[in-house]
């Protein structure tokens, strides 16, 4: 089968000049639809990921996110959520974007067409062999994804990707790949919209699962969570007096600061 790159294709709505407000929000709404239905298509891919990073992961590996623009943001966003959410070290989870830290906020010029930086950016990294590289890019044709990947091929390091084109060269570049194709979008070419949303509930099903794998939740709570702020304080606390059957707040809280998380907090009280 050919390659499609239907993320470029044309809306299926004209005119979005002439539509009222209401008219838009339920049109984009309408189309927004779609992305949950093309994930649920895609869960076998998703899973064989899961399953590649667990594994490494357990022995001692990285996960790495690779990518430009809205797609390289997105990693970066779920890489940063995870030491907090999970209590895992900073550098366990990383994004990687073209361009650089300016690229998170600004356009960098040509950044994604460059074949050779993808792969100087990870070996600033120390990638290696433990490792899983990530390659995400809507348009499924990133220059900079692309040439990573192969590198990483080359170098008998295990790669996923993710992406909203069939049969699309950064596929044939990964290890296991992620289709999730999601149409059109409702601005034609505007891949942060119904692409972008695929790419982010693809993100959360793989770092939540992986995390889960490697020990970091119990029963549904975030037990190593960071306490970073009031509010997450105030939930570890409760989190901690549910386990412990405790009614005594401030003790419960006292504990929880000393220790550190909960889970440390339950194995203290248990000694």
């Amino acid at each position: 089968m050919s390659f499609q790159r239907i993320t470029e294709s044309p809306s299926h709505y004209r005119h979005l000049e002439k539509m009222s407000i209401r008219e838009l929000l339920v049109d984009i709404n309408e189309e927004d639809r779609i992305v949950p239905g093309a994930i649920e298509k895609a869960i076998p891919q998703i899973e064989n990921l899961v399953n590649a990073i667990t594994d490494k992961m357990l022995s001692g590996g990285r996960l790495f996110y690779i990518g430009a623009g809205t797609s390289g943001r997105l990693g970066i966003v779920d890489a940063s959520e995870c030491p907090p959410t999970y209590g895992v070290p900073p550098g366990l989870v990383v994004g990687i974007i073209a361009g650089g830290a300016k690229a998170i906020t600004e356009a960098v010029e040509n950044a994604e067409d460059d074949r050779e930086q993808g792969w100087k950016d990870l070996e600033a990294h120390k990638v290696s062999s433990k490792d899983v590289v990530i390659g995400i890019a809507a348009s499924g044709t990133t220059p900079y994804v692309i040439s990573a990947l192969e590198k990483c091929r080359e170098n008998d390091i295990v790669t996923g990707s993710i992406c909203c084109n069939p049969n699309a060269p950064l596929s044939e570049a990964a290890d296991h790949p992620i289709e999730i194709i999601v149409g059109p979008e409702f601005v034609t070419g505007s891949t942060r919209m119904k692409s972008g949303t695929a790419q982010k509930l693809a993100l959360n099903m793989i770092s939540t699962s992986v995390m889960i794998q490697l020990g970091r939740v119990e029963d549904n709570v975030m037990i190593n969570m960071l306490l970073t702020n009031d509010k997450i304080i105030d939930r570890g606390v409760k989190m901690l007096m549910e386990k412990i059957g405790s009614e005594d707040y401030e003790a419960s809280k006292e504990l929880l600061l000393k220790t550190g998380s909960v889970k440390k907090a339950v194995e203290s009280y248990q000694l």
